[in-house]
Order: structure tokens, then sequence, then C-alpha cells
């Protein structure tokens, strides 16, 4: 049955009803019925939870002046918004040189693409930019195919790499494939995700339980005998850590059946996990990895290809052949936005601060029934929040009421998984707000109690 808008705003829950009960002034309602009435409507993006009309450092502000610090962000925010440094940096670009048609190489292009081969491990040194993440998954999947031969992929379920139709392919969520009329991409098997908070066999140790994992992945390689490449989020954004051992074994499995490990670090990468790479936690380094979000700074729209450079083998066809290519105001925004991360230190304060918040959560958790794990790694973090610990049963109502608390509180994040709530602060926080956050989700879900 078709929903129509009316039918689906009917079906609002009681706190999203309650919540934009809270938005009395006429801007605020007229842009959102304006919103609402221009845009095709899509699940995750309509209805708008509110406006924005202002963004500076950790800090979103709506139309009637309403200021919430923003722990989503679509993960862009690690330098914070309008980050004076590179906001001057995009403007002198824009005055040097705004655009350069294909076949014209820049300097700033250039100098972002060593610099990405400078920073990413091992020989991982060869670079092709995108306009963004999906499109950067995309002409991995390509390179994949090109360097093996071979079309199949294995990914898990659950995963996002992206909305293209190559994309959402490998991508695991429903909400990206089950309402695509026909097939999509064929040869993309999936399995089981890590996720050692819901296995049967985590009872066994996280080690036990992260070599069956990882077993599936060599099973399924070794079954199929002719996948080019194995793509994966080091680190699931939801957040879910992997387990110990896993990444060591799926890259031995990898190398073992003759396939790739790509590694899509889109909202994890640059200094967001405590480490410029996630994967750098787990002591592996893919044959491909794909930057994108805060590549841009939180300004402009930018991702990246870093491969191996044996994988360079793709010059006789096109595999990104992108009209903004090596644009140079957008490689300015990347560049500048990779020095503010080195000269600020932000990889070592994003280990620190997101050290010292998972332990105030974790230390906080025993207060509430409600609270089934804390987990995460730097400054992305969730609470995962359970009708009971007895059972962990999922409490997406719980959740959704504790967002809607936060949100008139001051505190702007996203609900993942249905009932975690998913932290992710830009790497500049202070010790400061960061606390105040904190105190804010603890709040909300006390209320509960």
């Amino acid at each position: 049955m078709k929903l129509t808008h009316t039918e689906g705003e009917s079906n609002q829950s009681a706190a999203r009803k309650a919540w934009a009960q809270q938005h009395p002034d006429a801007a605020t309602r007229d842009l959102l019925a304006r919103d609402s009435d221009a845009f095709l409507h899509q699940s995750l993006s309509s209805p708008c939870v509110s406006t924005i009309a202002r963004a500076e450092g950790i800090w979103i502000e709506d139309t009637a002046g309403r200021r919430y610090m923003d722990f989503h962000g679509n993960s862009v925010h690690h330098i914070g918004y309008g980050h004076p440094r590179l906001i001057a940096a995009i403007k002198a670009q824009l005055d040097a040189l705004p655009f350069a048609p294909r076949r014209f190489t820049n300097e700033p292009a250039v100098e972002l693409a060593e610099k990405l081969g400078a920073v990413a491990p091992g020989d991982l040194n060869k670079v092709l930019f995108t306009t963004g993440g999906s499109d950067a998954n995309e002409v991995a999947l390509k390179i994949a195919r090109a360097a093996t031969g071979r079309f199949k992929t294995i990914s898990f379920w659950d995963a996002f790499h992206g909305a293209g139709f190559g994309a959402a392919s490998v991508g695991g969520e429903a909400t990206f494939r089950s309402h695509i009329a026909g097939p999509l991409m064929t040869g993309t098997e999936h399995v089981a995700p890590f996720n050692c908070y819901r296995c049967p066999y985590n009872h066994k140790g996280p080690e036990v339980c992260g070599l069956a994992c990882a077993g599936m992945v060599d099973y399924v390689l070794g079954r199929e005998g002719d996948v080019a490449a194995v793509i994966a989020e080091p680190m699931r954004a939801v957040p879910v850590v992997p387990p110990p051992g896993f990444w060591q074994a799926v890259r031995a499995a990898c190398d073992r059946h003759g396939a790739l490990l790509i590694m899509d670090e889109i909202p994890t990468g640059l200094g967001k996990t405590g480490r410029m790479f996630a994967f750098e936690h787990d002591g592996v380094i893919p044959d491909i990895v794909t930057l994108g979000k805060a590549l841009g700074g939180g300004v402009l729209p930018i991702a990246a290809v870093i491969a191996r450079r044996g994988l360079d083998v793709c010059g006789d066809f096109a595999i990104g052949h992108y009209t903004h290519e090596k644009n140079p105001v957008t490689a300015r925004a990347a560049l500048t936005t990779l020095q503010i991360i080195e000269d600020e230190g932000l990889v070592d304060r994003s280990a620190a601060l997101g050290a010292y918040a998972l332990g105030r959560l974790q230390a906080f958790a025993v207060q509430s029934p409600f609270v089934g794990d804390v987990r995460g790694r730097g400054l992305m973090f969730g609470v995962e929040i359970v009708e009971d610990r007895a059972s962990r049963d999922a409490a997406s109502d719980r959740a959704e009421r504790i967002y809607y608390r936060c949100l008139a509180a001051g505190l702007s994040f996203k609900i993942s998984a249905g009932s975690v709530l998913t932290l992710s602060p830009p790497l500049t926080i202070s010790r400061k707000d960061l606390d105040s956050a904190l105190g804010i989700v603890e709040a909300a879900i006390l209320a509960e109690v």
C-alpha cells in the first residue's frame, strides 16, 4: 500500500508530536512546511526535525535562535563548523582558481593526493577523488574487479556504503535496498556482521566470537572461489567495535583466497576513533581505503579512494570520470582540513576525550536498568537503550523519548539500530562542553526510571 505524506504524519510518535509542538514561532513552522512541499520525501530525511540558520564550532542554531550541541553532523564536522582557518583557505582558493576542467591538473589537487598518500600507512598511495562516499566505494569496487578479473563481493548485513546502486548492493541496510524495484548488482554476497553484543556465541569470550565471525568470511571466500573483494566498515558507525583478532583473520583469509580488502572509512576516518584510520586499531592494512564526509571540513563535498600502488591498473578505461574530479576548491578544503587535524593534535585529542567519555558513561550505566551497553572508540560512542538488562531487547520508544528530551535540552545526535544513542561530537570539543552533553544524556536516561 502506498503511504501518503498525510498518513505518514499521522503515524508520528507521541515523542515527535510533542517536540513539534515546541515550535510555536511562525518562521520555523513556515520553513518546515515549505521544505515538506518542495522536496521529495524519503526515509531518514523527511520530515525534518527542525530548521538550521547558523552552524559554528560544535553548535547549530535554528531560525528561532535555539542552540544545540551537534553530536551527529552526518560525520562531517571533525574540525567543527566554520573553522576560521578553513574558511580563509577556501576564500583564498576561490580568488586564485575556482575550477579546473578534467585533464587539467592543479597544485591543490596534486598536493592533496600526495598528502593522503603520505598519511595512509603502507603502500596506500595512489589516489582518486570523487564528490561523495557512495561514488568512492563504487570506484573501489571497479578497481577490485579490474585487478582480480572477478566480480563478486562479500560484505555485511546492516552495513552502509552509500545510496548508489552499486553501493546499496554491497550495503546491508534494508532502508536502501527493500523498495528498489528489480535486482540490485549481482554477485554481492552478504554475511552476518560482527556484533558481539548480540552474538549467541559471545558467552565464549570476544576472541572466540570474533574468530567465529571471521570464519564465515573465510568460508564464503573459499566456497565462492571467485570473490574480487571484501568491503566493510572497520568499525561500524552504529557504533559496533570489532572483536579482537577479527580483521587480522579476515585479512589473512583475503590473502589466502586472492580477494582484496576494501575498508570504508567514510564516517570513521581522519581521527574520529582516536587513530587517523580506524583500521589501525586492529593491526591491518587494506588494499583500498575510502574517505569522505569530514574530508571537506564540514563545508564542501569531497571523497577519496586510496589504493596500494600495485592496483593502478585501470589506465585504459574510466573508473571515476567526474566533472569535479580535481576541483581546486574542494581539494584546498580537504588539504586544509588534514593540516588542521595534524596541527591541532585532534587525533590524540579524540583518543583522550573518547576514553574519558566512555569511562564516564560506563560508570553511569549501572544507575539505569535501561542501559544495555556503552561502546565505541574515540569520539564515536553509543549508549544502547534496552527494555531491561536481562533480556537486552531493544527499546526504540524509550530511546526516542530520551532523544527528544536531549534535543529540548540543547543536544542533537542520532539513534542507530533502533535504540542506540549514537554520539559523535567534533574533535575540537572542549572537555567542559563534553561534560555538559554527557550530563544531558544521563539526565534524560534517568528520567525513564
